[in-house]
């Protein structure tokens, strides 16, 4: 009898999902803390950077290195939002940040993927369904960038839905259910850290160490639950419903991302499944661009809430930008998956050198962005 066997016997089915879901909610603790413990440190840097942008491929290149900073994308843009709402960034030069954070939101979900990299076959698939989220954003950017620049299509679409839907309405923000209980949890374990220290530096970056010690622990134990929870059935169950319409893929990592705010929380959380063979990936794909779109719900509702037309324009224009993304390449079937194979296509060149891995992550995310602010 294998050791997988054991514990099934050990442990009844019902008890394992409940330690799942128990295991999902410490991984969404430590999402929270990372992300409380980096902003923290420098929100008020995120501004800055924002501030100072001073031509588009800086603005892209900002706007992946904030988002990579705070870990969310909702974030960073709903920052965006409040300096275009304030005067203090144009439209035209928001654009480009908001690109930029579509890209740097990714990296959650790739540094949640190098958790498995000890593991061959889950490295594998892990890495390729983090990577297929990256080359899309990279592909939607290559062509709606320069076709903004040139034409302002996006924008100029983005404005008329904002004037027509009245940019000076009244509105507010909402907390999910989730949110605040993940908050209250976030909460308690921050206790731990401010028994030790309560330095204004020191003490964020305590909470963000802790809360990646919670999410490297959680994830590597879903993984292996998952694998005894779940059935060959239900398995094959699963692929076959996605597999036969992708627009319900979109719907549920839509709905998810709305309902935890997060993108790279619903896109993190197909990791462990792909990782486990539980989703396959390309039926875990549509997942993903429907998280792309729900993303974008934070920064509509701060807009409406600055009561500014500028503001709602550029929320708008981050909904039609991932829309579009979807549009130009999931219809045609010759393009559908050409993310999926870049990926794939990495991942078998990161399978024989495991340290290239951590190169793209680290350059693609951190180098690259810091380089080419200095530089432009």
């Amino acid at each position: 009898m294998t050791d997988q066997q054991q514990d099934a016997r050990r442990l009844p089915s019902w008890a394992r999902a409940v330690l799942v879901v128990a295991l999902l909610y410490l991984f969404l603790v430590g999402v929270k803390m990372l992300e409380g413990g980096i902003k923290g440190l420098g929100a008020e840097y995120t501004d800055a950077v924002f501030a100072a942008v001073s031509s588009p491929i800086a603005g892209l290149l900002a706007g992946i290195l904030a988002t990579v900073l705070v870990q969310s994308s909702s974030v960073s843009t709903s920052t965006i939002v409040g300096l275009v709402a304030s005067g203090v960034v144009s439209v035209e030069t928001a654009i480009p940040m908001i690109m930029g954070a579509n890209i740097g939101t990714t990296v959650t979900n790739t540094l949640v993927a190098l958790t498995h990299v000890r593991r061959s076959a889950e490295f594998s698939r892990s890495f390729a369904a983090a990577t297929m989220h990256d080359f899309f954003n990279f592909f939607a950017v290559a062509v709606f960038l320069p076709l903004e620049l040139a034409t302002g299509f996006l924008s100029r679409s983005a404005t008329a839905l904002a004037e027509l839907l009245g940019g000076s309405a009244s509105g507010g923000t909402f907390d999910s259910p989730i949110k605040a209980a993940v908050k209250w949890g976030a909460g308690l374990v921050e206790e731990v850290p401010a028994l030790i220290t309560d330095h204004p530096v020191a003490f964020p970056i305590l909470v963000a160490i802790t809360g990646i010690g919670l999410i490297f622990v959680a994830l590597s134990s879903i993984t292996r639950n998952m694998r005894l929870l779940v059935v060959e059935r239900i398995e094959r169950s699963l692929n076959e419903a996605l597999a036969r319409s992708g627009v319900v893929g979109m719907v549920v990592g839509a709905l998810v991302t709305i309902s935890v705010q997060s993108s790279s929380i619903t896109t993190s959380i197909l990791i462990p499944l792909c990782a486990a063979g539980v989703l396959a990936l390309r039926n875990a794909y549509p997942i993903t661009l429907g998280a792309n779109v729900g993303t974008t719900i934070t920064a509509l509702i701060a807009a409406v809430g600055a009561g500014s037309v500028d503001a709602l324009t550029i929320a708008i224009t981050h909904t039609l930008f991932n829309l579009a993304g979807i549009l130009l390449i999931y219809p045609i079937p010759r393009f559908r998956y050409l993310p999926v194979r870049a990926a794939e296509a990495l991942t078998s060149v990161a399978q024989e050198r495991k340290w290239l891995a951590f190169a793209y992550v680290v350059g693609a995310f951190f180098g690259l962005p810091v380089l080419g602010i200095i530089l432009f």
